[in-house]
Parts: C-alpha cells; sequence; structure tokens
C-alpha cells in the first residue's frame, strides 16, 4: 500500500473539504495521485448519494439572473434537504451558477440538461459534477428543482425570510429599484394573473353566479343585484391582477400606476415557493 504523508493528506483534505481519513483513503486508492484521488471520491460520492436520493428536498433557495443591463433574465429552484445548508457559499454559488449558466448558455428544458452544461465558475467543471463535488463535502441531497428562461430584461426579488420565494419579472424601460419593488409586491401579496383579461373566465363567471345567488337570498331587487354582483366582480378581479393591486409600498397608486410612473411596462412574472409546485 502507498504510503501518503500527513501533509498530502491535509493538501488533499483543503482541496475537497473531505474528512482526512476519507481523503487518506482515497489517495492510497489512487497511488498519491491527486486528480485519481479526487475521482474515486468523486465515484464513491456518486454512489452514495443515489442511495440517498429518495430523501426529502424541503428547503431551498432561487437562482437568480436579472438586471435592466441584460437581455435576457433566468430562475432555478435548487433544493436541499435542511435549513442551515441554505445559506451555505458553495451551495448559494451552484444555485447562482445554474441560473447564469441557464441564462446565457446553450439553454436547458430540464434539471438533466442544465447539470450538463459547464460551470460559469468552474471552468472544467459540468454544473452536475459541481452539484456531487458540494454532496461530497456537506452529505445532503440536492435537487434542481423548477427552471425558467425568458428572453428579454428582468427584474427579481428572493425573499428568505419564513418562506423561501422567488420573482421573476419580465419588464421593458424602467429601473432594478422599481422591478424589485414590484417583485416585492408579487412576493408579498400573490396576485394570480398580470391583468384581469388574463384570469380564468370560467371561474369569474362561477364567483358571479355565487354572488349573485347570495344578492337574491338578500332579497334585493334584481337591477340592485346586477349592480352589487358587478361591483363585487370588479374588486374581485382587482384583487387577483397583478396591475390593479393597490401598491404595496403606497395603496393610493395600483402596482399599474406605479409601474408607469418608474417608466416601467409589466410583460410578466413568475412566482415560485420553495416547497410549492406551480399550477
Amino acid at each position: 500500500m502507498t504510503t501518503i504523508s500527513a501533509a498530502a493528506v491535509k493538501a488533499f483534505r483543503e482541496r475537497t473539504g473531505l474528512p482526512l481519513m476519507d481523503c487518506k483513503q482515497a489517495l492510497q486508492e489512487a497511488g498519491g495521485d491527486e486528480d485519481v484521488a479526487f475521482e474515486v471520491l468523486r465515484k464513491k460520492g456518486k454512489q452514495l448519494s443515489d442511495k440517498r436520493s429518495d430523501r426529502e428536498t424541503a428547503f431551498g433557495r432561487f437562482g437568480m439572473y436579472i438586471g435592466t443591463d441584460k437581455n435576457v433574465g433566468a430562475m432555478v429552484e435548487l433544493l436541499c434537504e435542511s435549513a442551515p445548508v441554505t445559506t451555505n457559499e458553495d451551495f448559494l454559488q451552484l444555485a447562482q451558477d445554474l441560473a447564469t449558466q441557464l441564462a446565457t448558455g446553450p439553454g436547458a428544458k430540464t434539471a438533466e440538461e442544465l447539470l450538463a452544461q459547464d460551470s460559469p465558475s468552474k471552468p472544467g467543471t459540468t454544473l452536475g459534477q459541481q452539484k456531487e463535488d458540494l454532496f461530497n463535502r456537506i452529505r445532503e441531497v440536492f435537487n434542481v428543482g423548477r427552471l425558467v428562461r425568458v428572453d428579454g430584461t428582468c427584474g427579481g426579488y428572493q425573499h428568505n425570510a419564513g418562506t423561501t420565494a422567488g420573482v421573476l419579472l419580465r419588464i421593458e424601460g424602467g429601473s432594478d429599484e422599481a422591478a424589485k419593488d414590484v417583485s416585492m409586491h408579487i412576493a408579498a401579496m400573490k396576485p394570480e394573473v398580470l391583468n384581469v383579461a388574463d384570469l380564468d373566465q370560467d371561474q369569474v363567471n362561477k364567483e358571479r353566479e355565487i354572488l349573485a345567488a347570495a344578492a337574491k337570498a338578500e332579497g334585493k331587487p334584481d337591477n340592485i343585484v346586477e349592480k352589487m354582483v358587478e361591483g363585487r366582480i370588479r374588486q374581485y378581479c382587482a384583487e387577483r391582477a397583478l396591475v390593479e393591486q393597490p401598491f404595496v409600498k403606497d395603496d393610493k397608486v395600483t402596482v399599474g400606476k406605479y409601474a408607469e410612473s418608474s417608466g416601467m411596462k409589466l410583460v410578466g412574472f413568475w412566482h415560485w415557493v420553495i416547497g410549492q409546485k406551480s399550477e
């Protein structure tokens, strides 16, 4: 068996971040060759990761690629097993690398396609290898969840207190600050659609029927019922459409009016919460 010096083990541990005994055993198997030992550790980590793949990943963060200086935006969900890991610098870097590569690379429709691409922060390493190396150091399962790439300028916001929410906002014009303000509003008020016209009309009609039945049960005349229902339907729709909602930072104006005053057109948005699946 190859004799490995303590200094070699220490240096390899600094490179991998893994326990000393794991590093020593890998170096011994590799005959002292660090690169070979690194691959040994990767293979062992992959085997362990596969065994643990059914573990629940209920925590996470969103990698985001946003900014009014960019003509593309992206958001990627990276999931993990425990809350403390969500503040780990390497975990956050992986989330950001996933979003950056999705936005600036050839694109990807699935997590597998994205993980096969190169890491923006680690030349010569794929995102999948970066994910495996992180598992080897932390020994938690990581899963790439939802991902979206948007052609056009995007702003956004990530809320990490309590529930973790991510908002990607497609805009035209405006500023990063104004886009963040609207994104924060979306995270707080949870609009269903951008405009009233985007609402499911079957659902709106069903609500109209419910309101009409309730008004008639109160003994109101038909002409009054009609006015009451239409007024309440307008409120029902306004509560669910982003541009019609009172802006959280100034409820005297709607979000639409705030965006307009900021020289910004709202085009669309994606609002995801860790642990919840999109419709």
